[in-house]
């Protein structure tokens, strides 16, 4: 083996006993990908289910209460059937609901004459959640409208009919209709990113406070070599959350993965890289744990939570917010991560992806290079 080698292999095993004799780094590359995976794919959803919803009930008709049994059969909406419009306020104050449907006193004969309305009142502090519970509101109560219209047709079966459209309805790429399987694929972008820069910046840092760098720069150790044997260790503990995530998909939360198991590894692998590259840039322009960790938060982990696509479509953003999103990585890797999962192998976008993950990676670790070269001198 040549002296290269040696010597990088001597650096690497040396940095896998650092890392496994720390407890804090495994608790950081993980202990805390597991919490993650628990937290985003158990405890946050951005389903709306059992939405509770007053049902004023001013007209007690069998037609009235007809047209609202589309809501007492709907999964996602739970009616509370008051007589009182003023009950129903205090409740929506209260926010004990999220929402007022009100069939007027003269509901039965508006309907005969065919100008029937009800009210619907939705509790806007989250315009998420109201828009969706609207559009479940509005889905239940239609349900009855067919229903009427098809019993109108078939007494007057004998007159001449205008006829009815049937939308089937076919979900692509969510066919569970569940945010679960939108919010688990983009977990690997997160603990990607969380062990690869973050603590990649954490552990450098630490290791410029406590000198131990500067001891390797008086040695015939080249840069190159440092920054390889500080780049596998965490490299492996990366490729170690994404084996947490995929199990966590596939065992716990059930997300399909429609592309090949190949293409995914491989992006992830590049994107590692990336992170891996701009913690140790961070870690070598800060040189300070605290610091180091605050960047690292701040412009890696942070950014690719809230403007990479993994809650919020970029498309909705304001411009200047998709710009930036756009500059991030993480954007390209988490619309990879997402269509090989539930898309499949969409190879046109697959290979753009991949090209842009690599354009980053060649220029962080130049930049990394460079940043180390500058500190021996």
């Amino acid at each position: 083996m040549s002296g290269f080698g040696t010597r990088l292999v001597s650096l690497t095993r040396k940095e896998f006993r650092q890392l496994l004799r720390d407890r804090s780094n495994l608790a950081i590359g993980i202990l805390l990908p597991m919490v993650l995976i628990l937290i985003f794919g158990y405890g946050m959803s951005l389903d709306v289910k059992n939405a509770p919803v007053a049902v004023v009930l001013e007209d007690s008709s069998p037609t009235a209460h007809e047209a609202i049994a589309g809501l007492q059969l709907s999964p996602t909406i739970a009616p509370v059937l008051l007589s009182s419009m003023h009950d129903a306020e205090a409740l929506m104050r209260e926010r004990k609901v999220d929402g007022i449907v009100r069939v007027p006193a003269d509901f039965s004969r508006a309907l005969a004459a065919g100008n029937a309305r009800v009210q619907l009142i939705v509790h806007g502090a989250d315009a998420g959640r109201a828009t969706i519970i609207q559009a479940y509101v509005s889905g239940a109560l239609g349900q009855s409208a067919v229903r009427q219209a098809d019993r109108g047709g078939a007494a007057g079966a004998a007159a001449p009919s205008a006829g009815r459209v049937t939308v089937e309805q076919r979900m692509w790429f969510n066919a569970a209709n569940t945010s679960t399987w939108y919010l688990v694929p983009g977990l690997i972008v997160l603990i990607m990113t969380l062990i690869g820069a973050f603590l990649t910046a954490l552990v450098m840092a630490r290791e410029w406070e406590r000198g131990t760098l500067e001891a390797l720069f008086v040695t015939p150790v080249r840069p190159v070599e440092i920054l390889l044997a500080k780049i596998i260790p965490y490299f492996a503990v990366g490729m170690l959350g994404l084996a947490l995530c995929l199990l966590a998909a596939r065992f716990l939360f059930a997300v399909p993965m429609y592309g090949s198991l190949f293409a995914v590894v491989l992006s992830s692998m590049l994107y590692l890289i990336v992170a891996v590259s701009l913690g140790l840039v961070i870690s070598s322009v800060t040189r300070n744990q605290f610091l180091a960790s605050q960047v690292a938060l701040i412009a890696t982990f942070m950014p690719s939570m809230m403007l990479s696509g993994f809650l919020f479509d970029l498309r909705n953003v304001p411009t200047a917010v998709r710009v930036i999103g756009h500059v991030l990585p993480a954007t390209y890797f988490m619309d990879l991560i997402k269509t090989l999962f539930l898309a499949g192998d969409v190879w046109p976008l697959i290979w753009r992806n991949c090209a842009v993950l690599v354009a980053y990676a060649v220029g962080l670790l130049l930049l990394a290079r460079m940043v180390t070269r500058k500190s021996l001198d």
